[in-house]
C-alpha cells in the first residue's frame, strides 16, 4: 500500500528480490516518488522511483492524522498544505531545508540532489526478516 501527500508525492513499500549464490530472498523497503511542481525542482536532481502498478495508493487520511493530535480535520489538512506550500516554495529559492518526517525519515536537499533518506528504524520494522538487506537496498 502506498500513501499520495498531495503536492509532495508517495511513499509506498515495495517487495524487491535479491540473488545470493545460496538463495532468493525478498525483502520490504520504503521508497518515496516525488511529485512536485516541476518550477520547485528547476536543476534539482532527484532519484526516479517507480512505484508498481499492483500497489494500491491511497490518499493522506487527515482523520486518521487528527486522531493523533487533537485537532480537527480540516485543520490538519491545513497545516499539511501550508507546509508543503512552504517547503516548495523554499526549494524554488535555492534553500535547501530538511523535511521530517516523524518516524519515517528525512526529505533533503544536499548538492542539489533531492532525496528521501528513511530512518534505520523505519525500515527494520518493515523487514524484520533481512533487515540489512534491506537497509543496504535503501
Amino acid at each position: 500500500q502506498g500513501v499520495l501527500v498531495p503536492g509532495l508525492g508517495t511513499f509506498a513499500v515495495v517487495h524487491e528480490q535479491v540473488n545470493s549464490a545460496e538463495e532468493v530472498c525478498v525483502v520490504r523497503r520504503p521508497v518515496f516518488q516525488v511529485d512536485m511542481d516541476m518550477s520547485c525542482l528547476q536543476e534539482l536532481v532527484f532519484p526516479t522511483v517507480m512505484i508498481p502498478g499492483d500497489i494500491e495508493i491511497m490518499p493522506l487520511d487527515y482523520w486518521w492524522l487528527s486522531q493523533t493530535n487533537s485537532l480537527p480535520p480540516d485543520v490538519v489538512k491545513g497545516c499539511v498544505e501550508e507546509t508543503i506550500l512552504l517547503y516548495s516554495f523554499q526549494l524554488r529559492d535555492r534553500q535547501h531545508p530538511t523535511f521530517a518526517f516523524k518516524n519515517v525519515g528525512i526529505l533533503s536537499c544536499q548538492d542539489n540532489v533531492l532525496c528521501m533518506q528513511f530512518h534505520c528504524s523505519c525500515i527494520a520494522a518493515l523487514d524484520s526478516w533481512d533487515t540489512w538487506v534491506a537497509l543496504l537496498l535503501t
